[in-house]
C-alpha cells in the first residue's frame, strides 16, 4: 500500500501527489518526473490507481511513494529488463528504489528510451494496413 492514500488522488494532480508524499521521497519523485517529461515530451501525465502515470500512444509506466522505497512499474518486464536494473527487480518487473539512495537514472533513462521506442513501434506498425482493398 503506498505511503501517500490513494483516496486523496482520485481528482488530483501529480504535483498534489508528491507534495502529499514523505519527505524523503520527493526528491526521488520529481527527479522521475523530470525523466520522463526530458525523454518522453508529448507523454499525458495524470494519476490512475492513486499514483502517477504517464502515455504515451499506450502505457509507458507508473511510480509510486511506498513505505521504504519508490516504486516503479510497468517500464521493464522481469523478462526484459537491462541487468544494471536487475539490482532492483522485484516481482513481474517492479522496481524498487530505497529511499536515501541515488536513482539509477543513466539506467532508467535507456530503459525508458526503449520503452518509449516499443511505444512508437506499436503506433507504427498498427497504422499499416496489412490488408489492401483495392481489388
Amino acid at each position: 500500500m503506498p505511503a501517500v492514500r490513494k483516496s486523496r488522488f482520485n481528482t488530483g494532480d501529480v504535483d498534489s501527489y508528491i507534495a502529499a508524499a514523505p519527505s524523503r521521497a520527493q526528491p526521488m519523485l520529481r527527479e522521475l518526473r523530470e525523466l520522463v517529461r526530458r525523454e518522453a515530451p508529448g507523454a499525458v501525465e495524470r494519476l490512475s490507481y492513486g499514483m502517477p502515470y504517464y502515455e504515451l500512444q499506450r502505457r509507458l509506466l507508473y511510480f509510486a511513494a511506498l513505505k521504504t522505497h519508490i516504486g516503479v512499474y510497468g517500464l521493464v518486464g522481469a523478462a526484459d529488463a537491462p541487468a544494471s536494473l536487475e539490482p532492483y527487480l522485484a516481482e513481474r518487473g517492479t522496481l524498487r528504489f530505497p529511499f536515501g539512495q541515488r536513482l539509477p537514472i543513466s539506467d532508467l533513462q535507456s530503459a525508458l528510451r526503449a520503452r518509449v521506442e516499443q511505444s512508437q513501434g506499436a503506433v507504427r506498425a498498427a497504422a499499416v494496413d496489412p490488408v489492401s482493398t483495392e481489388g
